[in-house]
């Protein structure tokens, strides 16, 4: 869903295989965190810090809501400050989160300092807040100048949805790293634990999520560095705000033109009214900007809840032990990371919608499995890979609509970007905390994930 075609007044951008790795790896440290975050954080407050239900929903209600504020001001001040110099508005705030991100979330993974046995938990609750919260807007601001990169980096509808293959690729890559780890600091734990109760998680496993933290932030800082270094963003001149006097003369000149070929892309009236070129007031105007907002949310819904629910359903609903909250994540971003390299091909093939709704399939093909057989056992490794591969599928084509949608209106990216993640964070912060608070001991712990599937199997935009 591109906006005004600016196509015939600026050069097709487009990046090279090195180019497009460095820009994939910019998002690293984010992905690694959020795997982290939404996988860790409900079993590490509430069984290795002994948190009530509400308190640990609390903390991940705060977390969400602050990134839900945070993602649509980053991206209406990223679309307006210039930068730090000559190094780019969106590198800038890049490296503005990347900073608060590492300064921040190594202190969400370990023990309060200073609190002790005796320490009321509200005191331990005001303790983790302030860290959560500037993690969240750090988290925000990389992940918003991240996602805005990619309309102005290249040009090409199939270049967006291979530039945005990339970037889920390196996530799964990301969310591999985490669950290997983890898997080998549990694994190294057992073999010198001869305790008999050492499968069940409890205070003595704090070690591991700590050093997983720091791990994570450790290999997160390197890909930043990769891709501050590899990655060039172009200034003002090169296209979006800076198209230039021709490019805007030539559009208004092919008017009639572009409105024979209108059926190849959504309406954008507020665009054709005087200028080229939408600001974020005119994105309200737009019915396209709603239909992929709800899909956005939708889908992120689903990827987040199964993320988030899934440690807990292995350890409370089916009675596993702690290895498995690894492996049985690790086989889901495994298939995910395979399917992201048939993304291109099989787009071309059955279009963007036909892609989603296959990816929606094996979803609910997963759900159902979940919510009829309690007694899965090892047969859960099949779930994960329908899972995972389902996730993948919508996600990166979620995301593709979503720059499809920004097309050459890219100085007003970063705004598109945050109001999706706006919609986003505060309805996974919701639904997740009210969720915990009702389905934490209920051996329907996955089962809101059929819910979300029913509902959103009516693509918007099919």
């Amino acid at each position: 869903m591109p906006g005004p075609d600016m196509s015939r007044s600026s050069p097709e951008r487009s990046l090279s295989g090195p180019r497009r790795l460095s820009y994939a790896a910019g998002h690293f440290l984010n992905d690694l965190c959020a795997s982290m975050w939404f996988t860790y954080l409900l079993v590490f407050y509430h069984s290795v810090l002994g948190f009530l239900n509400t308190n640990a929903g609390v903390l991940l209600l705060v977390g969400q809501v602050a990134d839900a504020l945070c993602t649509p001001l980053v991206g209406y001040e990223s679309d307006r400050s210039p930068g730090c110099g000559n190094y780019g508005k969106r590198k800038t705030w890049h490296l503005v989160g990347t900073v608060s991100v590492v300064l921040s979330f190594a202190f969400i993974f370990n023990q309060c300092l200073g609190c002790d046995a005796l320490t009321p938990q509200w005191a331990s609750l005001t303790y983790f807040i302030p860290f959560i919260i500037v993690f969240q807007f750090g988290w925000a601001a990389t992940q918003i100048s991240h996602l805005s990169l990619i309309p102005e980096l290249v040009s090409c509808e199939h270049a967006k949805v291979e530039l945005t293959a990339y970037r889920y690729a390196f996530t799964v890559i990301a969310n591999i790293t985490v669950y290997a780890v983890a898997y080998l600091l549990f694994h190294l734990q057992t073999s010198e634990d001869s305790d008999p109760l050492g499968d069940a998680l409890g205070p003595k496993d704090m070690p591991i999520f700590r050093n997983l933290a720091l791990i994570v932030l450790g290999i997160g800082l390197l890909f930043s560095v990769v891709f501050h270094l590899g990655t060039t963003e172009s200034r003002p001149g090169a296209g979006g705000e800076a198209a230039g006097e021709e490019g805007r003369k030539r559009v208004e000149e092919d008017e009639e033109e572009d409105e024979e070929k209108e059926e190849r892309r959504p309406p954008l009236p507020c665009a054709r009214a005087s200028s080229s070129l939408l600001q974020w007031k005119c994105w309200l105007q737009q019915p396209s900007f709603y239909q992929v907002a709800l899909l956005y949310m939708s889908t992120r819904l689903i990827v987040n809840l199964s993320q988030t629910y899934i440690s807990m359903y292995l350890i409370n609903t089916l009675g596993l032990s702690k290895k498995f909250i690894a492996t049985i994540p690790l086989v889901m971003y495994l298939s995910g990371f395979v399917s992201s390299f048939i993304m291109k091909p099989v787009t071309k093939l059955i279009g963007k919608c036909l892609t989603y709704f296959v990816g929606l399939l094996l979803i609910m093909a997963f759900s159902y499995w979940v919510l009829l057989d309690d007694r899965m056992g090892q047969r859960v490794y099949g779930a994960a890979v329908l899972l995972g591969t389902g996730s993948a599928t919508i996600l990166v084509i979620s995301l593709s609509m979503t720059a499809e949608l920004i097309g050459d209106q890219t100085q007003s990216g970063a705004f598109v970007y945050g109001s999706m993640s706006f919609t986003d964070k505060l309805a996974n912060g919701v639904l997740m905390s009210n969720s915990l608070v009702h389905f934490l001991s209920s051996p329907l712990l996955l089962h809101p994930l059929v819910l979300l599937t029913q509902s959103d199997s009516s693509d918007p935009l099919s």
